[in-house]
C-alpha cells in the first residue's frame, strides 16, 4: 500500500517559540501557527475560519526561529503530519493531538527569505548586472567566460 505524508503550511505564529535543548545538546523549538481561510457564504457574508497548528522543530532550524521568529511573525513550513497519544494522568483517558514535524521553512517577512538550515537570510531577488558582450580582440589563450553557471 502507498503513502504519502506532506504539509505545506503558511500561517502566522500565535506565541513566541518554546526553544529548549535535550541532554545531548539536540535544539527543539515548539511553535504554533494560526491558518486563516477566508470565503463567503451563499448570502455574500464574509466567513473567516482558523486553524491552530502545533509544529516541531529540531536542530539548527530549531535554533534560527527561536533567534528570529517572535509572536506574529509569518512563516510558512513544509513537514509531516504525527500523531501523539497518550494516557492523561489524572483522568486515565487516552488522549491524541495531531501535530507537524517540520523539514524546513521560509521566513515570509522583512524582504528576506531563507530555507530552515540555518543560514543566513538570502536576498528576495539577486539583481542581475547586463553583461558587455566580449570584443573580438580579447586574448585568444583565455577561455571564454561563461554566461551562467545553470546547467540549463
Amino acid at each position: 500500500m502507498a503513502s504519502f505524508n506532506k504539509v505545506i503550511l503558511a500561517g502566522n505564529l500565535t506565541r513566541d517559540p518554546e526553544l529548549r535543548y535535550t541532554s545531548t545538546g539536540v535544539a527543539i523549538a515548539k511553535i504554533s501557527i494560526a491558518v486563516n481561510r477566508k470565503w463567503r457564504n451563499e448570502a455574500g457574508e464574509q466567513k473567516e475560519e482558523v486553524t491552530f497548528v502545533d509544529v516541531d522543530c529540531f536542530r539548527k532550524q530549531a535554533e534560527t526561529i527561536g533567534q528570529y521568529m517572535k509572536k506574529g511573525s509569518p512563516i510558512l513550513i513544509e513537514g509531516r503530519l504525527k500523531l501523539d497519544q497518550w494516557e492523561d494522568k489524572q483522568t486515565q483517558q487516552k488522549r491524541s493531538r495531531l501535530g507537524v514535524v517540520m523539514d524546513s521553512f521560509e521566513f515570509l517577512s522583512s524582504g528576506t527569505r531563507a530555507e530552515g538550515s540555518g543560514e543566513a537570510p538570502a536576498p528576495r531577488s539577486r539583481p542581475v548586472a547586463a553583461k558587455p558582450s566580449a570584443p573580438a580582440s580579447e586574448d585568444p589563450d583565455m577561455p571564454p567566460q561563461e554566461e551562467d553557471d545553470v546547467p540549463f
